[in-house]
């Protein structure tokens, strides 16, 4: 793909989650809002902040603190700067009974303790972001 062109990829479940890790706090977003399982590959352009990630299996995972459910594909791709990733696919959060894509997060900027999630559908909702810091 054009989008992976001239991009610094890491394979394998320990360099994957390292590098993902490693770019959520580049970008100054909370270490665990990707927390993955089984990766294959994680890759980053610089120029573009075109990010992508594949892992084996679909992962679901509960943030207890806020108790809502996401869902992350095998394919995520987005695009990472700071305090931001936009146009994202591969993630969905559970809203009553449906699970609507998640097309965009973003971390207050001045800083307020605040992240927003975006759908599609272009409703957004706030949770505190100390609910997605690593280990939630």
């Amino acid at each position: 793909m054009a989008e992976r062109e001239g991009g610094v990829v890491k394979k394998g479940q320990e360099e994957g989650l390292k590098m993902a890790v490693s770019l959520l706090q580049e970008f100054e977003l909370p270490a665990g809002l990707l927390p993955l399982g089984d990766v294959i590959e994680v890759g980053h352009v610089r120029g573009t902040g075109y990010m992508w990630i594949a892992q084996k299996k679909k992962v679901e995972h509960e943030f207890k603190r806020i108790s809502k459910l996401v869902s992350y594909d095998t394919q995520i791709t987005g695009y990472i700067s700071k305090k931001k990733i936009k146009k994202l696919k591969g993630v969905k959060a559970k809203e009553l009974m449906l699970w609507p894509p998640v097309s965009e997060i973003t971390v207050d900027d001045p800083p307020t303790g605040k992240i927003h999630f975006k759908s599609l559908a272009g409703i957004t909702k706030t949770f505190p972001a100390e609910a997605f810091a690593a280990g939630q």
